[in-house]
């Protein structure tokens, strides 16, 4: 079972490119940020509603100190963090074994031409050790997707014809998309990804069809953290089953998320990495732990 680890890639927390260097000295494999452009002041649904990944940052409640006015039950981490991919790319330039990751990316927010090429920049440029979580986004979320022009309500259809453009994007010399929501004639792009066809594309999410969408267009299952073990194994044994008969071979489950004090039974569940969130400002301390743990297996 293999080890990464997960930051909300504060600008009130460790440097990104010391705690990479460090992750990486502790032969942990692989590190995540997250991918949010802004907070909206106003929202309807509150944070952490229907969505497994965020309950355990849901009950950070004391990080949200100082934005009460502006929605106070989002975690502080929210209205701090850097963008994803220059961090990632800042990342790798300072590293050369770490596995860098999209925890997750939110491709409904963001236009899949130039999607596509950062991807397959950061791909090449980290010489193919991006790891490429994706998600549509949750309940909580609806009014920063809808401030990138996208109806909440489609999505789940934008989601599923931006990544297959891209595919088409990653993997062809001319590439073209004709889709409702996704429309370009025959263009040019490079560079390709350096890992073939593409980096591995982890899909999150623990909705009753994520499967459908992980079997569409991944290589792997990013859920969050279940208490119910056995729900668990019963999906992972699911997507297993699904994934030979439709002939696509073994598919990596990622916990995302994870907790320490279960690392025994995700691994009996049959998950291939954890993933375990770092708190702003203690990042080292837990580094350590996790270390030490890691140890174990």
């Amino acid at each position: 079972m293999k080890f990464g680890v997960f930051s909300m890639n504060s600008d009130e927390g460790l440097d990104p490119l010391e705690l990479a260097r460090e992750t990486e000295g502790l032969g942990i494999e692989s590190i995540f940020v997250q991918d949010h452009s802004h907070v909206p002041v106003t929202r309807r649904v509150p944070f952490g509603a229907g969505n497994e990944k965020t309950a355990n940052i849901a009950e950070r409640k004391d990080l949200s100190a100082g934005f009460e006015d502006a929605g106070g039950d989002m975690p502080r981490d929210f209205y701090r963090n850097r963008e994803q991919f220059v961090t990632l790319a800042s990342m790798a330039a300072v590293t050369s074994t770490l596995r860098i990751g999209t925890g997750i990316c939110l491709v409904v927010q963001r236009d899949p031409i130039w999607l596509a090429k950062q991807v397959a920049t950061l791909d090449q440029l980290s010489r193919g050790r991006l790891l490429y979580g994706v998600g549509v986004g949750s309940p909580w979320n609806r009014e920063e997707i809808n401030h990138h022009g996208t109806d909440y309500r489609t999505r789940m259809t934008l989601m599923a014809e931006r990544m297959e453009a891209m595919e088409r994007i990653w993997t062809n010399e001319k590439a073209e998309y004709h889709g409702k929501f996704v429309e370009f004639d025959p263009i040019y792009s490079w560079p390709k990804p350096f890992q073939t066809p593409r980096p591995p594309v982890l899909v999150g999410g623990d909705g009753p069809t994520v499967l459908d969408r992980v079997l569409a267009f991944g290589d792997g299952w990013m859920p969050g953290h279940h208490d119910d073990m056995g729900f668990f194994q019963a999906r992972i044994s699911e997507l297993h089953e699904r994934a030979a008969a439709a002939g696509r071979g073994r598919m990596e489950v990622t916990v995302f998320l994870a907790r320490l004090d279960r690392l025994d039974d995700y691994q009996a569940a049959g998950a291939d990495r954890v993933v375990i969130m770092l708190p702003t400002g203690a990042e080292r301390e837990f580094l350590k732990d996790i270390a030490e743990a890691m140890s174990r297996f």
